[in-house]
């Protein structure tokens, strides 16, 4: 008796739609947008064009901007740590997540969330500056801060522009030193960066010597 072939399951829009981001972000990660045609996406999804253009009928540039949409989201994600035990050791489960990103996407991080694309406009810059945005509250947020003052916002955001230039320049590296590693030297830059304002804010300076103090 022949078994009977496996029923098709027609797949929902949001399943269809979630197929193909899944399928461009993978693309992405390692190749720059502007070298990715809509037929590689229908190809690496196996599905036609056509029904690319359905769920995208913006073309590749509604597609990156999705695509990127998501991958912004699993990036905010990364910060998103409960606020139990120590601050640092929390920064360092943060930090594992977002280079754990950095390291799936490869060459592509650059292309994707840095700017630097053909593809470029200011709706996708605005959706790479909302995950530093969300990166910098979390972590004024695991400070226990609810008002920061202009010092310490500027540095934790200064920390987290050094965190991508990091990242990229790790890649460029051939990603050395090992991840482990280069977390930890981040997790002390972050330290290093609030002693320093601490010098100059009396708000930084409290949080430098309650966060030293557990060290």
């Amino acid at each position: 008796m022949t078994p009977a072939a496996p029923a098709y399951r027609r797949l929902s829009v949001e399943e269809r739609r979630t197929q193909l981001l899944e399928a461009a972000l993978g693309l992405f990660a390692h190749r720059a947008p502007e070298d990715v045609s809509l037929d590689d996406v229908a190809e690496a999804a196996g599905v036609s064009r056509p029904l690319v253009y359905r769920y995208f009928p913006g073309g590749k540039q509604q597609l990156y901007e999705a695509a990127l949409r998501s991958a912004a989201d699993e990036l905010r994600q990364c910060f998103d740590e409960p606020r139990e035990g120590p601050l640092l050791i929390r920064l360092s489960r943060a930090l594992d997540r977002y280079l754990a990103f950095v390291d799936q996407h490869d060459a592509g991080f650059s292309a994707l969330l840095q700017g630097g694309s053909v593809v470029e406009t200011s709706r996708t810059t605005a959706i790479v500056d909302g995950v530093r945005r969300a990166a910098a509250e979390h972590i004024l947020s695991h400070l226990g801060v609810t008002e920061p003052g202009l010092r310490l916002r500027m540095t934790v955001r200064m920390w987290i522009t050094a965190v991508e230039a990091a990242s990229l320049i790790w890649l460029d590296e051939g990603k050395q030193p090992p991840l482990d590693e280069l977390r930890d030297w981040l997790v002390d830059q972050f330290v290093a960066v609030l002693t320093v304002t601490a010098a100059r804010d009396p708000q930084t300076a409290t949080l430098a010597q309650a966060l030293t103090s557990h060290i």
